[in-house]
């Protein structure tokens, strides 16, 4: 798994191609989209979460809103063109680990961004608000300069970060279809500050046809009542939720039997076993995440005007395969209309 993983993330810097962006308006404008044919990235993992990726066209069965429709484009390629939105949680809860978490992003960047003005990013970090730290971008340098300045503390502003990145970046050119639109959320989902809710998000993330991964920074033996809110955010735009800290110590023998000054860990804290785990993790957090995008398979499909009969706000998708035991990870539907100002 872990050679698997790690291949993953490394191919995903073979097809995160972009065009150059146009030069960054002063006043950006909100994206907007009007769906005629519609874009749904699937995932098929089998019973032991291993993507499988051998399927063929006739292998899928798309329905809107219940009605069969019949997919205009398929593809497996991996080379597909995306461009990543990194939103990075700069509140007090990210102090304890954050040079942990500063060190795989600025790893992410650069594998993702190597410079060539193919691959294409951005990056958001919220606190008390959300900032955009660097628009979008085949720079890698400037990511990388933005993250080694950045220093927790204060509240967080999660649903503002989000909204910011479907209204305030600069485009790349074919937008949503190719490149796809993905956005990396690195935090524990909870929120205390955005003037935005998680409604109104979760609809303009639906609008803009953004796909939402979460890295949760939750531990192991922790909660967070934000977690309802990152896994609504994923699940409703067909992401996933990596706990890279929630399953460190969950098999180590003597957890919470071994009592010390510096917790009731099986691998002290500050030790190199400790700091070895708590990296390794991360980075394979960050692996299966990468992995996950450059194994998706892309379905797209117009609308017959059976499944608009009779009009309404939003059209659900269900997407079926023709295998056994397997899952299936598709966003939940779409707008038909243009995106909200």
């Amino acid at each position: 798994m872990l050679y698997r993983s790690l291949a993953a993330g490394l191919s995903l810097v073979l097809i995160l191609g972009a065009q150059e962006p146009a030069p960054v308006a002063q006043e950006p404008s909100p994206i907007k989209v009007q769906v005629n044919e519609v874009i749904v990235p699937v995932t098929v993992t089998d019973e032991k979460g291993r993507f499988v990726s051998d399927l063929d066209k006739d292998d899928f069965h798309v329905f809107d809103e219940g009605k069969p429709q019949t997919i205009s484009y398929f593809t497996r390629d991996r080379n597909q063109p995306v461009v990543a939105g990194f939103l990075v949680d700069q509140s007090n809860t990210m102090k304890i680990h954050w040079d942990k978490y500063q060190e795989a992003l600025t790893e992410l960047v650069q594998n993702l961004l190597p410079g060539d003005k193919k691959f294409a990013g951005y990056l958001i970090s919220y606190g008390n608000a959300a900032q955009l730290e660097v628009d979008t971008s085949s720079d890698p340098e400037k990511m990388i300069d933005k993250i080694s300045k950045m220093k927790p503390g204060g509240g967080s502003a999660l649903f503002d970060a989000v909204y910011a990145a479907c209204t305030s970046r600069t485009l790349i050119n074919g937008e949503p279809y190719e490149p796809r639109r993905v956005l990396i959320i690195i935090g524990d989902g909870h929120d205390t500050a955005s003037k935005h809710s998680l409604d109104q998000v979760v609809e303009v993330a639906q609008r803009n046809l953004v796909t939402i991964y979460g890295m949760s920074t939750i531990a192991f033996g922790f909660t967070s009542e934000g977690d309802d809110n990152l896994r609504r955010l994923c699940d409703d735009t067909g992401g996933h939720i990596e706990y890279p800290l929630n399953q460190i110590y969950k098999d180590i023998s003597g957890y919470l039997s071994k009592p010390s000054d510096d917790g009731n860990y099986a691998l002290t804290v500050g030790t190199g076993g400790y700091t070895g785990e708590i990296s390794g993790s991360i980075f394979r957090s960050i692996a299966e995440i990468a992995g996950e995008i450059t194994t998706q398979y892309i379905l797209r499909y117009t609308p017959d005007a059976a499944s608009n009969e009779k009009p309404k706000v939003f059209h659900t998708i269900r997407v079926q395969v023709n295998l056994p035991n397997v899952k299936v990870r598709y966003r939940k539907g779409y707008y038909p209309m243009k995106a909200a100002g």
